[in-house]
C-alpha cells in the first residue's frame, strides 16, 4: 500500500552518500526506453543502452538485507544510489571494463524497476563476494502488481538484447559471462539461449559459462522444450527451488496448472531426470528469509554458506570447485540431473532421479 503511493521509476542520487557509505560498482545494459527526464521507467526502447551506477552500500548492513528509500534516503541505515554515469555505447564500457576477466549478469524478475534491480545486484554482489564485474540487464518491467501480462511481453521484447549484451562482452575480450536470473528472469534467459542455439547450435555453453536460475517463474514443460533446444549446456547450470515459495504457488494457480507448480517451486526433480543440471533446493531457509521468492538473496544462514563455497568465482569455474564444496564430485550423476537438498546446518543431501 505505501509503494503505491510513490514513483517507484525514480531513485534519488546522492553522492554525498559514498562519504558515509562503502561504494558498490554495477554496470548495466537495459532496454527500457530513456524518458526525457533522463530516467528509464517501463517504455520499451529500440536499442540497448549501457550505464555504470555507484551505490552505496550503508555502514549497518547485514547480509540478506535490502533497505532502500524512493526519495529522501538515509546512507547510514540505507542502500542509496550515488552516482549514474550513462555510457557512450559498447565502446565506452569496453573502457571501464578493461583488465576485467569476469562479468556476472543479474537478470531481474517481473515487478522490478531498474533502481531495485541495481540495489539487489549490488546486495547479492557484497553479500557473496562476486567476483570480476557486476551487470545487471534491465528489462522494461512496468513495475506494478497488475502488469503482469505487461512484462511477459516485454520479457520476450527483451531477448535480443540480453543475446546482445553477451556477444558484446565475449567480443571485449572478457574471458568468463555467469547469468544469474531471478523468476521472470529465468524465463527470460532461457528464451534468449534457446534462440541463440537456434541459430548457432552449441552457442550457449561457447559464450556462457555458468547459468544459476533463482525461483524461476517458469513452465516445467515450457523449460523441457527449451532444454531440448540447446545442444550443449553451459556448465555448472543450477537451478535454486523453494517448495514454499508463495508467489510461484500463485503464479501457477493463475494458469491452471493443478499442482500449483512452477519450476521454481517443484516438489520432485524427476521430470529433469535427462538433462545435465544441479538442482538446489533452499525450502529448509524459507523461515530465514525475508522473501520466500528470493530466499538466495533475503536468507542471511544460506548467503553464509553460498559465500563459505569458495565463493562465488569458484562455484562458476570450470573445474567447479566451489559446487564440490557443497556436492562432492562422486555423489554428483554426470548423465543427469542432480537434486540437492540443503539443511540449515549447510549440509548437502545428494539425490540423482
Amino acid at each position: 500500500m505505501l509503494t503505491a503511493c510513490v514513483d517507484r521509476s525514480i531513485s534519488q542520487t546522492v553522492p554525498a552518500a559514498l562519504n558515509v557509505g562503502t561504494p558498490e560498482t554495477v554496470y548495466a545494459t537495459t532496454t527500457r526506453a530513456r524518458e526525457p527526464d533522463g530516467s528509464y521507467r517501463f517504455g520499451r526502447g529500440g536499442g540497448l543502452k549501457y550505464l555504470e551506477m555507484t551505490v552505496s552500500i550503508p555502514p549497518n548492513h547485514t547480509p540478506g538485507t535490502l533497505d532502500f528509500s524512493y526519495a529522501n534516503p538515509d546512507p547510514e541505515t540505507q542502500f542509496v544510489m550515488a552516482r549514474v554515469d550513462e555510457l557512450q555505447g559498447p565502446q565506452d564500457l569496453k573502457t571501464r571494463l578493461r583488465g576485467t576477466d569476469e562479468v556476472s549478469i543479474f537478470v531481474h524478475g517481473y515487478n522490478t524497476t531498474q533502481s531495485e534491480t541495481t540495489f539487489r545486484a549490488a546486495q547479492l554482489s557484497r553479500d557473496i563476494g562476486i567476483p570480476g564485474a557486476t551487470m545487471v540487464y534491465s528489462w522494461p518491467s512496468q513495475a506494478t502488481g497488475y502488469g503482469y501480462a505487461y512484462d511477459l511481453d516485454s520479457m520476450l521484447f527483451a531477448r535480443d538484447g540480453l543475446e546482445q549484451t553477451v556477444r558484446q562482452l565475449k567480443s571485449m575480450g572478457i574471458r568468463r559471462v555467469v547469468i544469474v536470473a531471478h523468476s521472470m528472469g529465468g524465463a527470460l534467459t532461457m528464451e534468449m539461449m534457446r534462440q541463440a542455439e537456434l541459430r548457432e547450435p552449441g552457442w550457449a555453453s561457447r559464450n556462457i559459462e555458468g547459468v544459476v536460475l533463482i525461483s524461476p517463474d517458469l513452465d516445467v514443460d515450457l523449460f523441457r522444450s527449451q532444454m531440448d533446444s540447446i545442444k550443449t549446456l553451459p556448465d555448472p547450470f543450477v537451478v535454486m527451488v523453494s517448495q514454499k515459495d508463495k508467489l510461484l504457488g500463485i503464479s501457477a494457480r493463475l494458469r491452471g496448472t493443478a499442482k500449483g507448480e512452477r519450476l521454481g517451486n517443484i516438489s520432485s526433480a524427476e521430470t529433469l531426470a535427462d538433462y545435465k543440471i544441479s538442482i538446489l533446493d533452499t525450502t529448509a531457509f524459507n523461515s530465514d528469509a525475508a522473501s520466500s521468492h528470493f530466499v538466495a538473496a533475503t536468507s542471511p544462514a544460506l548467503l553464509a554458506i553460498l559465500t563459505s563455497a569458495r565463493r562465488v568465482g569458484q562455484t562458476f569455474d570450470t573445474n567447479r570447485r566451489g559446487i564440490d564444496v557443497l556436492v562432492p564430485a562422486e555423489a554428483r550423476n554426470p548423465s543427469g540431473a542432480t537434486e540437492i537438498v540443503l539443511t540449515e546446518t549447510g549440509q548437502a543431501q545428494v539425490s540423482s532421479p
